[in-house]
């Protein structure tokens, strides 16, 4: 099987979201409140990497903390901005901390936008003496409908390993190459049984780069298919959310 590019080289999908900035900001799922409220203390001072809409970012200044957040897109940035979050337009890569220092780096869903070894050379860079780095997820599996199911239903539009929900951040492979990068690991994780109705699945979908990139008639299609695959009983689904805590081996 060859080998997928990494997903922040596909430009044409990181720029995707924007375009769907409003409706990603009122469907993509929340963080379970004892994965955040476990990071933070009063007034810690947090960088949101890549914030998109501010999603972590509010649920992160909720729980205490004094967030920044970096975000390339402008049309993402300015839905975080109307939150009165703190917000920097720029990549990763191309920030500059002009000399701050944070207790906390974040990555919520947004590290497999990042080329890895660069970003966490920087991160790094910019933590405090007992600063920590955490890539956050929620890694959501539909049970029923079951995903065989919903296989049937993407046939023809996307392959298996582009079909949302997907996360594609914290593998074996990563961790191997986030303890080269001189960091330790520790994961927590929180479980979530959920249910969504039909529509609330299909517009959390769509808000993934993999389906806002397909063609208009494409995108028409798949949500067809998926809505006859659902029917009117909505989806039953298991969050396992994740918190990657990366500390520094100083």
């Amino acid at each position: 099987m060859a080998k997928r590019s990494p997903a922040h080289t596909d430009r044409r999908r990181a720029e995707a979201f924007g375009s769907a900035a409003e409706e990603y900001d009122r469907h993509r799922p929340r963080y379970p409140a004892a994965l955040i409220a476990g990071l933070v203390a009063d007034d810690a001072r947090v960088l949101d990497v890549g914030a998109g809409t501010g999603i972590a970012s509010a649920q992160l200044v909720e729980a205490g903390a004094d967030v920044l957040a970096v975000e390339p897109d402008s049309r993402m940035a300015h839905v975080a901005a109307g939150k009165g979050i703190h917000v920097e337009r720029a990549t990763f890569e191309d920030w500059q901390p002009a000399g701050r220092s944070f207790d906390l780096v974040v990555f919520a869903q947004s590290f497999h936008w990042v080329p890895p070894r660069v970003a966490l050379k920087k991160v790094a860079t910019i933590l405090s003496p007992d600063g920590r780095c955490a890539l956050l997820s929620n890694r959501i599996t539909p049970l029923s409908p079951t995903p065989q199911d919903f296989d049937e239903a993407y046939a023809g539009y996307l392959n298996v390993a582009q079909r949302p929900p997907i996360d594609a951040a914290h593998d074996d492979d990563l961790t191997a190459m986030i303890e080269e990068c001189g960091f330790s690991i520790e994961r927590r994780g929180v479980v979530e049984q959920l249910h969504y109705a039909t529509e609330d699945w299909l517009n959390m979908v769509f808000t993934y780069s993999n389906v806002l990139t397909l063609d208009p008639v494409a995108r028409a299609g798949l949500r067809s298919r998926l809505a006859q695959c659902i029917g009117a009983g909505g989806v039953d689904a298991r969050n396992d959310a994740v918190a990657v805590v990366c500390t520094p081996q100083r």
